[in-house]
């Protein structure tokens, strides 16, 4: 475990609605580039007319994507934006609740916006940085 502590004050608030159609990921992404926010925490609500999700699998070293082909409502979308390459990159996890109340989660990759989804973007430390984790290749948060 690592923790380190970063004294701020209280940083921007940006609020991201994505409209029925739109590719969220991409939408975001374009919000983070465009107000140049580059550490931040995300959560979001809304829908999705259908979604991929992901599972890293360490012993592949990727993503096993898991398809969502109906429509879905978004329970819970929440994670982090940090700097990589000197470009935000959005980390987020969703849980999507399907029409018979059950549940289907994991990171996002792609999600098909309907009717709305509503993005609170808050910005925080800007320091933190990606780097990419030798073991597993993926872009990790570093405390140090």
């Amino acid at each position: 475990m690592r923790a380190r502590e970063v004294r701020q004050q209280t940083g921007r608030v940006l609020v991201v609605i994505c409209d029925k159609g739109e590719e969220a990921v991409a939408a975001v992404g374009a919000a983070l580039r465009e107000q140049d926010i580059r550490a931040a925490r995300v959560t979001a609500v809304g829908g999705f007319t259908d979604a991929e999700l992901g599972w890293f699998d360490r012993d592949a070293g990727d993503y096993r994507r898991i398809p969502v082909t109906e429509q879905v409502e978004v329970l819970s979308l929440l994670g982090d934006v940090a700097e990589h390459d000197g470009e935000p990159v959005l980390h987020v996890h969703a849980v999507l609740g399907r029409s018979d109340g059950g549940t289907v989660g994991g990171h996002l990759l792609r999600g098909r916006v309907w009717p709305t989804l509503e993005v609170i973007i808050s910005e925080v430390a800007p320091e933190l940085a990606k780097r990419v984790d030798p073991e597993t290749g993926l872009a990790l948060i570093s405390a140090s």
